[in-house]
């Protein structure tokens, strides 16, 4: 392969990554106004609103925890184009189905759909990064995959919470689906999902077959070292606390601070925003000032204190600078976690990606539902826990050794 083709093999994958995390952060600023509208037209009761809010927000990677080893599997025997294109087929629907639902449980359906399909996409798009590239530029290109992911978060809470708040006139009913303005975010996403879709299907090439997904118990058994544990646990934490964060600053936003759409979106836009531009920089220059162990530590440093800070600050400017600081905590440790998890086997990159972005799902699944429960007690108990448990998982790096 030259390089020019790999460059364009990259080029889909990233873009890939970036539309599926776009239509992620277009439901970020917009879930928990989105949700209430839905809730009220239920007529249910409005003590129930946040609750909604954290298991819609969960229910998503529960659905990809469930599913996203199959999907690693069938990456590994047949190639992980076919199942990218899945998942890119999937994540149009779901958009399509978020957009024109009329109740709460049409929307919990689309998320369930997005969740089972979507699943395929970070992982298998991973492992095909992994594939094509030797191991000493895996840090960097498992960056560019985080940059990608990042700016799906930049721009997707922007586009939300404009588009969501559009004085287009649209009310148009068909059947059980329902087309308004609340819609016109999610039909943009789907429109470039669609746009996506045509484009890998027509230009990038499978991976040739690799060994078949957990067929051997020995190899199994050799994955799960102690090294692999501990980097897996590190994964669930940054996860949980991330999703944690970003449910119940959505919901912080709304009733305690007072913000619109637009200033929630602009809030998540600022963390993908350096998340995006910093990925790159630690992973190509990181450790040439510190070792992987050290950025990992520092990152999580980082992450914990702006977290247990963020409660007693409630002018815009600050809140957005600690936002700022908690995102390039984030930015020191995810893609050294992902790089190493890459790193471990050769034969078997697909899996322990998958095996990764399970364990990152199980984070996302409990980190909304603990969120919006700790609201209940106020808004001090879910940043608070959160940064404890982050600098408490500093404490892992005790075990963090290179593997044999």
């Amino acid at each position: 392969m030259d390089r020019k083709e790999k460059l364009n093999r990259i080029f889909l994958i990233l873009l890939s990554l970036f539309v599926v995390m776009l239509g992620y952060g277009i439901l970020l600023p917009t879930l928990p106004y989105y949700t209430e509208r839905l809730a009220l037209k239920d007529n249910l009761d409005t003590d129930l609103i946040n609750f909604h809010i954290g298991l819609l927000t969960s229910i998503y990677p529960f659905f990809q925890l469930l599913f996203v080893v199959v999907w690693g599997k069938l990456s590994d025997r047949y190639g992980r184009k076919p199942i990218i294109i899945c998942g890119l087929i999937g994540f149009v629907i779901m958009q399509l189905l978020t957009g024109l639902a009329t109740s709460l449980t049409m929307l919990y359906i689309a998320r369930i759909f997005g969740g089972i399909f979507t699943s395929s996409v970070i992982p298998v798009s991973n492992a095909y990064l992994s594939d094509i590239t030797s191991e000493e530029r895996r840090t960097k290109i498992m960056a560019w995959s985080g940059v990608a992911i990042s700016s799906g978060v930049i721009f997707g809470p922007v586009i939300g919470g404009f588009l969501s708040q559009t004085d287009i006139h649209i009310k148009y009913t068909i059947g059980l689906l329902h087309l308004d303005r609340f819609s016109v975010p999610f039909l943009f996403a789907a429109l470039l999902g669609l746009i996506v879709l045509l484009v890998v299907m027509k230009w990038l090439k499978n991976t040739a077959r690799v060994h078949k997904f957990t067929t051997r118990k020995v190899s199994l058994r050799f994955t799960f070292t102690k090294y692999f544990i501990v980097l897996l646990v590190l994964s669930f934490v940054i996860q949980f606390v991330v999703t944690l964060f970003e449910t119940v600053f959505s919901i912080y936003g709304k009733d305690e601070l007072g913000f619109n759409s637009n200033q929630v979106g602009i809030g998540f836009m600022l963390c993908g925003s350096i998340m995006a531009v910093l990925q790159p920089v630690f992973a190509t220059y990181g450790e040439k000032f510190l070792s992987t162990k050290k950025q990992i530590a520092l990152g999580l440093l980082i992450s914990g204190l702006s977290l247990i800070a963020f409660p007693f600050f409630n002018n815009e400017f600050l809140v957005y600078g600690l936002i700022v600081v908690f995102a390039a905590g984030g930015a020191m440790v995810t893609p050294n976690l992902l790089s190493a998890v890459s790193l471990i086997s050769k034969k078997n990159t697909g899996r322990n990606i998958s095996i990764q972005s399970s364990t990152n799902s199980i984070g996302q699944i409990l980190g909304p539902v603990l969120g919006t429960w700790l609201i209940a007690g106020g808004f001090y108990y879910p940043f608070i826990i959160a940064g404890s448990i982050v600098l408490l998982a500093i404490g892992c790096l005790f075990f963090f050794k290179n593997p044999p």
